[in-house]
């Protein structure tokens, strides 16, 4: 016997249903996130119930925070890969509260002030303008990393200090004057100097990466993007070079070394990657 084939839904029906709007539908239709269960004789979509759920998972991942594109994808996998996904997503919606509720605070003590006529505390406003900042750069790293790079630096911020930051800032100056240093001098990318160069830039970046495929990908993609960075991650970026004396950061370029220095080093790792 024929099970009952349930409920079928025209668009406009549908759509009421599950609170979005009919020309969503088509395009998710479209793109092939969501596909209509039946068709009428004449062609016209038809949903059923099944047709629901899916569409409340496509929803749910889109608030919270995944493209379309991921939603497709991750909808596509089975088990581990999904729960890998949305862990990740987890972590940066937890760091994305994190700075929500910094700004929060720090907005609730302007306020404050404000309403009490005293005399502004600068620093208030200056800490919603760093968490505001701060939140842009988060969104901007899912234009360069994926899923599963986002969730390791996620994990690696956990190792992360101000103390190693400065450690990290300080060998990196250092570094690049060096280059700077080599690259004046003519020095040949393929010399015993110039490899030592090549190989502290190696560790570096080895230690924020951790070794990781992943994330060393997505740093590719955003040092190559460098003259697309919203104005606010040039600055947090650059800033700390150029308070340390790199003359090169003070550029209105955003480039760390000068174009020569910059030519020098990349033939420097070249040979190095030979080499091995």
């Amino acid at each position: 016997m024929e099970k009952p084939r349930g409920t079928r839904y025209q668009p406009h029906a549908f759509a009421k249903k599950a609170g979005v709007t009919v020309r969503t539908l088509h395009h998710y239709d479209r793109i092939g996130l969501l596909k209509p269960s039946d068709h009428t004789g004449l062609g016209f979509r038809l949903y059923r119930d099944g047709d629901f759920v899916r569409l409340q998972q496509i929803v749910t991942l889109k608030f919270i925070g995944f493209s379309l594109k991921e939603i497709k994808r991750l909808l596509e996998r089975k088990g581990s890969g999904l729960v890998a996904a949305l862990g990740a997503q987890r972590i940066a919606l937890e760091e994305k509260r994190r700075h929500l509720d910094s700004a929060i605070q720090a907005i609730a003590k302007a306020e404050s002030l404000a309403a009490s006529r005293a005399k502004p505390e600068w620093d208030a406003f200056q800490k919603i303008t760093e968490e505001i900042q701060m939140q842009t750069n988060t969104d901007v790293m899912k234009k360069y990393y994926n899923d599963e790079a986002r969730k390791l630096i996620a994990e690696r911020q956990r190792l992360w200090s101000p103390e190693l930051q400065k450690e990290v800032e300080e060998k990196w100056t250092a570094l690049l004057q060096d280059i700077e240093a080599a690259t004046a001098s003519g020095m040949d990318p393929a010399s015993a100097p110039a490899q030592a160069l090549a190989g502290r830039q190696a560790e570096l970046i080895e230690g924020f990466t951790g070794g990781h495929a992943a994330i060393a990908e997505g740093l590719g993609k955003l040092w190559a993007d460098q003259s697309n960075w919203p104005e606010a991650m040039k600055k947090q970026i650059f800033e700390p070079f150029a308070e340390r004396g790199v003359a090169a950061a003070r550029r209105p370029a955003p480039s760390l070394l000068s174009p020569k220095a910059d030519a020098f080093i990349k033939k420097a790792m070249e040979a190095r990657r030979q080499a091995k």
